[in-house]
């Protein structure tokens, strides 16, 4: 059953391919499909349910987006939905070793490094039809990278209860763990009906 995901992250298309094996993910790329909107909300909700309803009206099919993004307490929530342009000035994307570094650099001195990443994944089916869920996974931020596992600010997220980075975790204990894939597992049993109920 193909699922199509509002998302030019392969790194994402494969967290959720393992979590959902059952489903061909599609991304817009792959199918030559022009999908770039403005994701100018005020939320990952928001931001997720723009992408989701951009790529339905584009395909006339069933399409998941996620919002997600790295949430530090010391400053104040930061860099929130921002995480993807963090640090970035005049439209350039840092890379993501050089928005870690600026992020690091914003927290020097700072004792409270408690932080979570945070995933809003909304499945829309029309107008009157879609379904959100959001998760966070809990973490102290690092003071140096560690790991090269995962992308984004992986590396820079600790978890106490397992004693290593996100970046550090194998493929199957990110995926138990992470945001993304507790929201992914959340939606999982009801995916199927969800997307039968669009068939005419």
């Amino acid at each position: 059953m193909d699922l199509y995901v509002a998302s030019g992250n392969r790194h994402k298309k494969q967290e959720i391919a393992e979590i959902l094996p059952d489903f061909n993910i599609i991304l817009p790329e792959e199918k030559n499909l022009s999908f770039n909107p403005e994701e100018n909300g005020s939320s990952f909700f928001e931001n997720a349910f723009i992408k989701a309803k951009s790529l339905y009206e584009i395909t006339n099919q069933p399409a998941l987006a996620d919002d997600s993004g790295i949430c530090v307490d010391a400053l104040d929530g930061e860099p929130g939905i921002f995480s993807a342009r963090f640090g970035s000035e005049n439209g350039e994307k840092l890379t993501d070793a050089d928005r870690n570094n600026y992020l690091l650099r914003k927290m020097e001195g700072i004792k409270n490094r408690t932080c979570r990443f945070v995933c809003c994944i909304v499945l829309y089916g029309g107008e009157n039809r879609f379904i959100s869920v959001q998760e966070t996974l809990e973490g102290i931020l690092l003071e140096e990278a560690r790991g090269k596992n995962g992308f984004g600010y992986d590396p820079l997220v600790f978890l106490p209860g397992k004693g290593k980075s996100v970046a550090e975790l194998s493929g199957e204990e990110k995926n138990l763990l992470s945001h993304r894939g507790k929201a992914v597992r959340a939606l999982a049993s009801i995916i199927p009906g969800f997307l039968a109920k669009n068939t005419p």
